[in-house]
């Protein structure tokens, strides 16, 4: 792989995405460089990331902890966290003005044949870097919160995203131990959020017009088509589920589905009062205390899967 000599990443931006970030490239070996222009969230990072590396590593998720806690520098600045570097994730706001802002100090101060890559889970890569001399090395990273246990990377590049930064992209993301998928051309949301909207939709149209509790689709969800999708995408669930694989489905049921695309739920569902009506449906009262614990748990089930997937990998 080019570059394979050079594998230290900076880390723009230490919030909670850019921790994972650290993490994911430090337990496979790389040299990380932290930086954040706000101080205590800067302090803060390298405990922080040290203590997912515990956690992972408890899972079988990560082999060293120890060693790779100590691959993590906090930079000086951001001249000093980029110096050198072959790889740049960053992790800022999602403001148009701020991407712009943080890749013209990106584009200027990383060295010309680094990766420039952004978290962003929202704005696509030509909004915030067509006026860059190195235009052609930036590109849109986006993970799934929280990175270290779900693994998509969704790479889409901007019109003048070279061909070999996208593949020079996968090939890292893919020696780090995520799953890059490349977004062809830029569509706003990405692929998984656009997947998810499209559930979302559903599920708010059905819950808000009283066809079933808030509690029970979510049942539908994890006990249901979740498991399913846990390591099965939708197109080879179906090819399963017809003699004559995808054709064969498509000939036999997609009537239904073709009227449920003539009627799909429509922006109305995120509106009041149908909002009102599901919140209401949701028995669950949102306390700092209730969604730290959930998202604890969450996280936990998370590792426990990941590794499970890893002890019982893909044949095909």
């Amino acid at each position: 792989m080019p570059h394979a000599l050079n594998t230290t990443v900076a880390i723009v931006g230490v919030g909670l995405i850019g921790r994972a970030w650290a993490a994911i490239f430090a337990r496979a070996g790389w040299r990380v460089r932290l930086t954040d222009p706000h101080g205590p969230t800067l302090a803060a990072a390298p405990g922080l990331i040290r203590e997912e590396l515990d956690k992972l590593a408890r899972h079988g998720l990560a082999d060293d902890p120890e060693g790779a806690a100590a691959r993590i520098t906090v930079a000086a600045s951001l001249a000093d966290a980029l110096e050198g570097v072959s790889f740049v994730q960053e992790n800022g706001p999602e403001v148009v003005e701020q991407k712009q802002a943080i890749f013209a100090e990106l584009d200027r101060l990383a060295p010309p044949d680094a990766i420039l890559c952004s978290s962003t889970s929202a704005i696509v890569a030509s909004r915030f870097t067509e006026g860059l001399p190195g235009r052609a090395r930036c590109l849109v990273a986006h993970p799934v919160n929280p990175p270290h246990l779900v693994p998509i990377v969704e790479l889409c590049g901007a019109p003048w995203t070279s061909p070999e930064t996208v593949e020079r992209a996968r090939e890292v993301f893919s020696a780090i131990g995520q799953v890059p998928i490349t977004v062809k051309k830029e569509v706003d949301g990405f692929i998984l959020n656009r997947l998810q909207g499209a559930l979302l939709a559903e599920a708010f149209r059905l819950v808000g017009e009283g066809y079933v509790s808030a509690e029970d689709l979510d049942h539908t969800v994890k006990d249901g088509l979740g498991l399913r999708w846990s390591f099965m995408g939708p197109f080879e669930t179906i090819e399963l589920n017809a003699p004559g694989g995808i054709p064969d489905y498509c000939a036999r049921y997609t009537g239904f589905y073709k009227g449920l695309a003539r009627d799909a739920a429509g922006p109305e569902v995120y509106e009041s009062p149908n909002i009102d009506r599901v919140a209401a449906a949701w028995p669950h009262a949102a306390t700092p205390e209730r969604i730290a614990q959930r998202t604890r748990w969450r996280n936990e089930r998370l590792a426990a899967l990941a590794a499970h997937k890893r002890a019982a990998p893909d044949p095909a």
